[in-house]
């Protein structure tokens, strides 16, 4: 039988002629201003000699208290295929002046070479979760050609090294951006330069950089700032910070783009319903487009980030219906919402228990949709493991406290606070013993993760249980999290 040609022939495309190294030592020291040992090819993009695979082009970054060079022994012996250094080598290498510089030259040449959509990603929390959601929805729709910041690379070596991995033939990129200071911002976007811009949320992470919210608005609102022209911002409608941020993104976009549940809102959400297995079934308004989709993810907070994610989708000119496939099958990330099923005893005699993995990282806001999330996970006990809130200023003690409230919200039934910080929730809730607040919640705190563990072990887990675990990632909880995750099922 012979198959009709359509089903065998996909269409022509121009980046199908690209060669398939990554890298030739020749387009190194062009982009660089280095000069090649000898000639080599490689297939990746390295900064770390303990992550070094086959193949990689391995930086010998230099850092405060590390020089990449001491490890090019590590680095080849891992397979590497060459190497950018500051000092000549026995093996294949490309010599430059300053190995970060180089990685800065490489990273543009990267993104100049590219005939590709780029979406930049910020925001004080969900920006991890939207770029994963937006790579998984236009890597369906371009024949693999998507590519993206991978864990969360987000920063002034993260960004560069991204972009240096981005492939000639990719037809989209989506890179995530942090920042912590003012200005960071600025020069990461400069070097993206993203078609289209999201800013998913302002929230007070980092606040003890900066003088107030609007501050924290006015340092994600940068992402704009690096823009191409005709380029697309996308802001929450919901955020109080708003106004501010659509008056940012209008003095460099061609187009501001809301997305939320504001009546205004130009991507609105109609409905959103609980779906079988935890997540969502969600209507929205896509100006004058109704779409209906499913979120593996459970909670509103996702609903919201699908938002941005089918505002974005939109506006590059990608696949709806790619994306909403993309958001139905989307998993958890480790140490962002990924859920495991672990060993138990007792409780409902199940055997089995519910690990929730939000070890990565903690603000005021995450810290109570999340909370608020286990309130509505269905469960026998509700454990909850929180680790302190970092980079909180002066306000520490208050935001700490204030975590009361949302920890009645996701009705716990036991609670392990971690770290010197947690003493204000603690305190407050010693304060509301008795009240309707907290005279259920049996509390314990205690200064490190193993002392967590060994707490959670003296009262074991129990079957049906659901246990939480969010902190920030300095607290160390992943640690936690890899030990209960050893009895996985």
């Amino acid at each position: 039988m012979t198959a009709h040609p359509a089903l065998i022939e996909w269409p022509e495309d121009a980046a199908d002629s690209a060669g398939l190294a990554l890298w030739t030592s020749d387009e190194v020291a062009r982009a660089t201003g280095g000069r090649a040992s000898i000639s080599f090819a490689v297939s990746g993009v390295e900064i770390d000699s303990r992550d070094v695979v086959e193949g990689d082009l391995f930086f010998a970054l230099k850092g405060e208290s590390s020089d990449g060079h001491r490890y090019l022994d590590g680095a080849f012996g891992k397979g590497a295929a060459g190497t950018v250094v500051e000092h000549a080598c026995f093996g294949p290498h490309v010599l430059v002046p300053d190995t970060f510089a180089a990685l800065e030259a490489l990273a543009k040449a990267a993104r100049n070479r590219v005939d590709a959509g780029i979406i930049g990603v910020t925001g004080s929390a969900g920006k991890t979760g939207v770029k994963e959601a937006l790579y998984a929805a236009l890597d369906r729709s371009s024949r693999g050609r998507a590519h993206r910041s991978v864990k969360s690379y987000n920063n002034h070596v993260g960004v560069p090294l991204s972009l240096a991995r981005m492939p000639a033939a990719t037809r989209f990129g989506v890179f995530e951006m942090g920042m912590n200071h003012e200005g960071e911002l600025a020069a990461l976007t400069r070097l993206v330069r993203p078609h289209v811009a999201i800013v998913t949320t302002i929230a007070p992470a980092h606040i003890g950089y900066f003088s107030g919210e609007e501050a924290i608005a006015d340092a994600k609102g940068e992402i704009f700032e690096g823009l191409e022209q005709g380029g697309v911002a996308i802001v929450p409608a919901d955020s109080p910070h708003f106004e501010r941020l659509r008056a940012k993104a209008a003095l460099h976009a061609a187009r501001v783009v809301s997305f939320g549940t504001h009546a205004d809102a130009t991507v609105r959400l109609l409905d959103a319903v609980a779906a079988p297995g935890g997540g969502s079934l969600v209507t929205a308004d896509l100006g004058g487009r109704k779409v209906c989709y499913t979120i593996a993810q459970p909670g509103a907070h996702w609903v919201l980030n699908s938002l941005a994610v089918m505002a974005a989708v939109d506006a590059i000119g990608g696949d709806l219906g790619a994306a909403g496939l993309a958001l139905a099958e989307l998993e958890g990330l480790a140490g962002r919402g990924a859920r495991h099923t672990i060993a138990a005893s007792g409780g409902d005699g199940s055997g089995k228990a519910l690990l929730i993995d939000e070890s990565y990282n903690a603000n005021p806001a995450s810290m109570a949709v999340t909370l608020q999330q286990l309130g509505q996970t269905p469960a026998t006990r509700r454990v909850a493991i929180l680790g302190a809130m970092r980079e909180l200023g002066a306000e520490e003690a208050r935001y700490h406290a204030e975590l009361a409230g949302p920890v009645a919200q996701g009705k716990v039934d036991r609670l392990i606070l971690v770290g010197a910080e947690m003493a204000a929730l603690a305190d407050a809730l010693g304060k509301n013993m008795g009240t309707s607040l907290a005279a259920a919640i049996d509390v314990a705190h205690v200064q490190n993760t193993k002392e967590a563990l060994d707490c959670l072990a003296a009262d074991g887990v129990r079957g049906g249980d659901a246990i939480l675990v969010k902190g920030s990632n300095s607290v160390g909880l992943g640690a936690l999290v890899r030990a209960l995750t050893a009895r996985e099922q």
